[in-house]
């Protein structure tokens, strides 16, 4: 139990520092994750370890991520491109419903790709209709945020749902059905109905990380076509979803090398890579740049990325002493052991992992692992509606100790406690309205 009390201590300990003490947030979670660690009973020497362990992991991938997604939406602003599909929303769609058309383009992008992929690609987007409307960024960040993190946490082939479906024994085909079900209503009432609720309460501008992504082409080319901006930006989508597929379909009959190749062109790192090039090509060189201006253009999107992949990689520190001092697994546990609805404990306990370590998809896995044993084969709960309801525990609690939440703190421009307010607060609302859906399924079903 004491362990318990050291993570609620530890994640005080740096809301204080953030929000009273005014230190750095990179710095803050530094210090908060030594302050666990050894208070924890680690040894010194595993405590940093853990720091390093995590720090790596967490920017592993997303730092690949955000900085081949930086030049590719630089690009794509320089040449007017982002301007010409955020005209094209708002004469499709009207100012009013703007929002609705974000939610569902990000729905579609979010079923295939990584919440961190698809918030890179889309972000100018959110960036161009704020400046169009004179509204508040969260019109349109956070309908669009809510829709991939949502199907981020509860649609396979991401890999949380599917991996908690394979440890609760469920079926992978219906899960997604029903992950796709559930994630309707979720998105709908977290990211429209919350969203633009908060966001006429909370007013935050365009931020200065967008810097020259939102300035108009300078020349007079006209912008490039449509269809071809389309085309480049839902590019990676295609080639991601294509390698998902692949790994899917497992037919026995396909050819060892073109299943390699798709899985290789599809992996974020490649798909975004080979979508960079193609950027640059048609939207950089083709249109008139230098290659020095394309240089210095790459090197002044990367520039702003070093205090977010700091933070980054320090919320991941955090979430690694968290786990390597026992916490979560305890908690876990001692939750199972107690008479309520196995709905309830397996949603409880994915969220009670999301809350101290940060990451979904550790929370999700993890809680999955530990309540498998206990729920599975219980009598009137089927194995899928178990994973829904873990998955949508699993998606709650954003906050500090989550990467998720600095990059949506960054790209959006918000302060600490208008973070808290808005992200947190949409994520602990979608994922009420999804027990309640999940609790009214199995209510009718049964």
């Amino acid at each position: 139990m004491h362990l318990i009390v050291l993570t609620v201590a530890a994640i005080a300990l740096l809301l204080v520092l953030i929000l009273v003490v005014k230190l750095h947030a990179f710095l803050a979670l530094l210090l908060s994750s030594m302050a666990l660690g050894l208070a924890a009973g680690m040894a010194p020497e595993q405590v940093l370890k853990s720091i390093q362990s995590g720090f790596g992991d967490a920017l592993g991938f997303i730092a690949v991520v955000v900085g081949l997604g930086a030049m590719i939406g630089r690009y794509l602003e320089h040449s007017g491109g982002g301007q010409a599909l955020a005209d094209w929303l708002l004469a499709r769609f009207g100012k009013d419903r703007a929002a609705w058309a974000m939610l569902v383009a990000a729905f579609l992008v979010g079923l295939p790709i990584f919440f961190e992929v698809g918030f890179i690609i889309l972000v100018p987007l959110v960036w161009n209709l704020a400046r169009d409307t004179k509204r508040s960024v969260l019109c349109y960040g956070l309908p669009m945020a809510a829709a991939l993190t949502i199907t981020h946490s509860l649609v396979p082939p991401h890999p949380a749902p599917a991996a908690a479906s394979q440890l609760l024994g469920g079926d992978l085909g219906r899960t997604i059905v029903y992950g796709i079900g559930v994630s309707i209503p979720m998105a709908v009432v977290a990211g429209i109905f919350y969203a633009l609720w908060i966001a006429k309460r909370i007013y935050v501008p365009v931020p200065e990380i967008a810097g020259a992504a939102l300035e108009k082409a300078e020349n007079n080319r006209p912008a490039p076509p449509l269809p071809l901006v389309v085309l480049l930006l839902i590019l990676p989508v295609l080639l991601i979803f294509g390698a998902t597929l692949v790994n899917l379909m497992k037919s026995p009959g396909m050819p060892a090398a073109l299943r390699n190749t798709a899985v290789f062109v599809g992996h974020p790192f490649t798909a975004l890579a080979i979508t960079l090039l193609l950027v640059l090509f048609f939207f950089g060189i083709g249109r008139g740049l230098t290659r020095d201006q394309a240089l210095k253009m790459a090197a002044e999107s990367l520039a702003p990325m070093g205090a977010l992949l700091c933070i980054m990689g320090g919320g991941g520190a955090f979430k690694q002493i968290i786990v390597d001092s026992g916490v979560g697994a305890y908690l876990g546990k001692l939750l199972i052991t107690s008479a309520i609805s196995p709905l309830l404990v397996v949603y409880i306990v994915a969220a009670a992992m999301r809350l101290a370590q940060g990451s979904a998809t550790v929370a999700i896995i993890t809680a999955a692992g530990i309540v498998a044993p206990i729920v599975k084969g219980i009598p009137g709960y089927s194995p899928d509606i178990l994973v829904l309801a873990l998955c949508c525990g699993g998606t709650a609690f954003s906050h500090v100790n989550d990467s998720g939440f600095w990059l949506v703190n960054q790209y959006l421009g918000m302060t600490v406690p208008q973070t808290l307010k808005s992200w947190t607060a949409m994520k602990i609302v979608s994922s009420l309205v999804g027990l309640g859906v999940v609790l009214a399924a199995h209510a009718f079903v049964r």
